[in-house]
């Protein structure tokens, strides 16, 4: 009885109690968790799909005009034909020396000859005909630089149809060289020039005429001599260049493959060695397929045969730039993309891209990929091809910054891939992620200074729009992860902070790999991201989309990490940041509730979503409450005036059946706020206010509202004024009922009110008015076993109550009997583990029992059966 008077001189302990300094128990943890403060959710921002693929979507902040066209035609015309030729092993870089002639005086050599007249005008004109399309291929822009040949001399001798005077076939040995001087790239006055010509029959003039036996050799003086077909004159040749040729022998190569064409450069049979087994190959299973492609006319059938085309050239190992008749192939292939067909546009820009064309070609052969994958209905032949395949190869290959353009395009056709779930599994199986984010690393490396600054933020739009659709599956997320993704998004983030359509992306890619523990673990360990996101809040406060997904960041960021709840608040500025967007998108959601008003009540909106500035508010509300969990951080935000403000607001205009999760997310943070017993307390202050306003959720048709509306009010009637108001509204009569909802969480917030009503004497009464005691034996029996928590707030309730007892029975009235059956049953150690079924949480039962309940459930059993005179025989239901 000592003991109890004792007892009664404490002043039982608030609902909600100050978190502890000291190391805490994994059962004060939860404990904690579910009494004091308590963390938001919300749904991640929605972002829906565009109508049509574009290079950049509708809501790109740059104008058209601005940025790359999505829309262009590709022709045959578009490719450049001498791109096409193959790459040899070694290329002569032009000499600057200058060719002297050797005088041929009256002694000279018997053995060398110059070219000799014609004998008749039939034959001057077929020679004059031959170089007359020689000449014509030379005007034409693909034979001479334009500085070697000039135009006017071209059209003299293109319109030159005339026969040839004997006069100009006999030309001096000075004219002959004076003119090839125009056409070679050998200027330098020191080496000599030695012209063999054989003489013979008038069909040896024919050909030396016509250049298929005539050699030209270019001796230099200490260097090593270099043929007319672009060899060295003491590699191994197919017939000894400076050795006669004997009449009646055959040429190793075509008759047409003049030296005026080999010394332009059009030749390509010289370039590349091509052996035997190649060109059987070439005439057996090539050929026969290119003249088919220039034969056919049914597109199906050219599909087929663009399909045996790679085929052949894969089994051949023609694919790529050292394929001897490449520019035959090409030229081809060229000629057909003017057919309208995807399909076959498809199997060109594979075999194409498989040539590894560069410049010019490469840039139209990614476009041309690019406008096949930009129709959605394209997916299906492109999922049964390898066009994926040569894109990838083209980012992870080319030059950054000598094909951009192309790699824009590439980039661009890989972003439509990803739009597909087939083709977006496949780029993850192929390491797409690992080359994008290389091709990152090297766009990170640009300098702001450097020329191609600019364009390369076109390419990573495309790359970090792809990345965000590749983020939605787990392997990818994975790789994310692995590869250290965070930190170059973030060097992205930083370098591009103007260009608003990269910030989108990347916070898009944030937004939605946030949402996975491991990621979002990654990113809050990247300190350098809360400067970014701060200072993109404070360049594009009124760019809704990107400021939502950047707060959803910040949410996640600060749900479970209290490290970086404390890092974020501790940036500069980043407190009155958030206040500054908290008064931003309130004015926009307050001028969208007066229109409403004014347009009458037949224009409220009908939907269940949240308009684009509630949303924000959500989402913002949401890190203030997160961080409101730390201790220190909690205490200066419950002091922050401007903030409380804004919350109040939210409860004073905006009605729970407008915006549900606004409404409750600004009460949980009020309720977070309150918490902390702080000097200058913004929620102490305006408590009545905040009392009132609770009040409505109170009345409101929403559970999850009430039971909100009752957490706060557990916390607010620690004071005496919030007790005195309950009383005077009649709250404590609603709070009773809610013991009623058979809901722990409803009945466990209305326990706590309960409790600190008991605490002042003149409210204990008021438990008997509505059948109180009663109820609380309910929830005590209900839930008891199975909620210890629950068990021990109804025992020390019980326990303020009965404080001045004289008699059970008056003071617990027909309960009493059942109460102390309950109790006996309660505090059996064997109940606890019977019940406990869940292993991982049969420790935290028992320790919360031992240390919680059952120090409060004796005392109180022991003060009832001290003044009660016998324990009837009452039968309780198994638990």
């Amino acid at each position: 009885m000592q003991a109890s008077k004792n007892k009664n001189r404490e002043k039982p302990e608030p609902f909600y109690r100050l978190s502890m300094t000291k190391q805490k128990t994994s059962s004060e943890i939860i404990n904690e968790a579910r009494n004091v403060l308590r963390t938001l959710r919300t749904q991640r921002p929605f972002t829906p799909t565009e109508n049509q693929r574009k290079l950049f979507g509708s809501g790109s902040s740059l104008a058209p005009q601005n940025r790359p066209p999505s829309v262009f035609s590709v022709h045959a015309s578009s490719f450049d034909l001498a791109e096409s030729r193959p790459v040899s092993g070694v290329r002569l870089s032009p000499l600057d020396f200058k060719p002297v002639l050797v005088t041929c005086a009256k002694d000279e050599d018997p053995s060398i000859s110059f070219p000799k007249p014609a004998v008749d005008a039939a034959e001057v004109r077929k020679i004059s005909s031959a170089r007359a399309r020689l000449f014509r291929r030379t005007s034409q822009g693909n034979v001479f630089p334009a500085k070697m040949v000039p135009s006017d001399q071209n059209e003299e001798k293109l319109d030159s149809e005339e026969p040839a005077r004997m006069s100009n076939l006999s030309r001096s040995n000075d004219t002959c060289l004076t003119e090839q001087r125009e056409y070679t790239p050998f200027n330098d006055e020191s080496g000599q020039l030695i012209c063999n010509e054989h003489s013979g029959s008038k069909l040896e003039r024919e050909d030396v005429l016509k250049g298929t036996a005539g050699n030209f050799l270019f001796q230099l003086k200490g260097e090593r001599s270099v043929t007319s077909d672009g060899r060295f004159a003491d590699e191994e040749q197919p017939f000894p260049c400076d050795q006669m040729r004997k009449p009646g022998v055959g040429s190793l190569w075509p008759r047409s493959a003049g030296w005026k064409r080999r010394l332009a450069g059009l030749e390509d049979d010289t370039r590349i060695n091509e052996s035997e087994e190649e060109k059987i190959f070439w005439h057996m299973k090539v050929l026969p397929i290119l003249q088919e492609l220039k034969s056919e006319d049914k597109v199906e059938n050219l599909c087929l045969a663009c399909t045996k085309l790679y085929q052949a050239l894969n089994e051949g190992d023609m694919l790529g730039k050292r394929f001897k008749r490449r520019s035959v192939l090409l030229k081809t292939l060229y000629k057909l993309v003017d057919i309208d067909s995807d399909p076959l546009c498809l199997k060109l820009a594979k075999i194409i891209l498989s040539m590894k064309v560069d410049g010019k070609n490469l840039l139209n052969v990614c476009k041309l990929a690019f406008k096949i994958c930009k129709n959605e209905k394209n997916d299906y032949i492109i999922q049964n091809d390898k066009l994926l395949d040569c894109l990838l190869e083209v980012l992870t290959t080319e030059d950054l910054q000598k094909n951009s353009e192309a790699l824009l395009y590439c980039m661009g056709a890989i972003k439509f891939m990803s739009g597909n779930a087939v083709l977006l599994n496949e780029m993850v199986s192929k390491g797409a992620v690992e080359m994008l984010l290389q091709l990152m690393k090297q766009i990170n490396n640009i300098k702001e200074s450097d020329a191609y600054f600019s364009n390369l933020g076109h390419l990573l739009v495309q790359l970090t729009a792809t990345l965000r659709n590749l983020a939605d599956l787990p392997q990818a997320r994975c790789q994310l992860i692995c590869s250290d993704a965070v930190s170059e998004l973030c060097v992205a983030l930083e370098q591009r902070l103007n260009d608003k359509d990269v910030c989108t992306y990347i916070v898009r890619i944030f937004s939605k790999l946030s949402s996975y523990g491991d990621f979002c673990a990654a990113l809050a360990d990247c300190s350098r991201c809360y400067i970014l996101f701060l200072a993109l809040l404070s360049k594009h406060q009124k760019q809704q989309d990107l400021v939502i997904r950047i707060i959803f960041i910040l949410g996640n960021l600060t749900a479970e990490n209290n490290q970086a709840r404390e890092q974020f608040f501790k940036e500069k500025g980043s407190l009155n940041t958030l206040i500054s967007l908290f008064q931003t998108y309130h004015e926009l959601d307050l001028n969208a509730e007066k229109w409403c008003h004014i347009r009458g009540r037949e224009e409220e909106k009908q939907t269940k979503h949240p308009s684009e500035a509630e949303d924000v508010l959500i989402k913002l509300i949401r890190v203030l409450a997160n961080l409101s969990i730390h201790p220190s951080v909690g205490a200066a935000l419950a002091a922050a005036h401007r903030v409380v403000e804004l919350l109040v607001t939210v409860l004073e205009y905006k009605s729970i059946d407008v915006c549900e999760e606004l409404v409750i997310n600004a009460a949980t943070t009020i309720n977070n706020l309150s918490f902390y017993k702080v000097k200058g307390s913004a929620v102490q202050d305006k408590k009545l206010h905040i009392a009132e306003m609770l009040l409505k959720l109170l009345m409101s048709n929403s559970m999850d509202g009430v039971v909100e509306a009752v957490r706060v009010f557990g916390n607010l009637s620690q004071y005496h004024e919030i007790c005195d108001f309950i009383v005077q509204k009649k709250i404590y009569k609603f709070v009773i009922a809610l013991l009623d909802a058979k809901n722990q969480d409803v009945c466990f917030s209305a326990c706590g009110v309960l409790l600190n009503l008991t605490v002042d004497k003149d409210k204990r009464a008021l438990l008997m008015e509505e059948g109180g005691i009663g109820k609380l034996v309910d929830c005590l029996r209900d839930f008891g076993p199975a909620d210890w928590q629950l068990a021990c707030l109804i025992c020390k309730t019980l326990w303020n109550y009965s404080e001045n007892i004289t008699s059970a029975a008056s003071c617990f009235g027909e309960d009493t009997d059942t109460l102390l059956v309950l109790l006996t049953s309660l505090l059996d150690e064997e109940l606890v583990q019977d019940y406990s079924l869940d292993r991982d949480l049969r420790d935290y039962h028992k320790h919360y029992w031992e240390r919680e309940f059952k120090p409060v459930a004796e005392k109180l059993l022991d003060r009832i059966q001290s003044h009660h005179s016998f324990v009837p025989a009452v039968t309780i239901t198994a638990f």
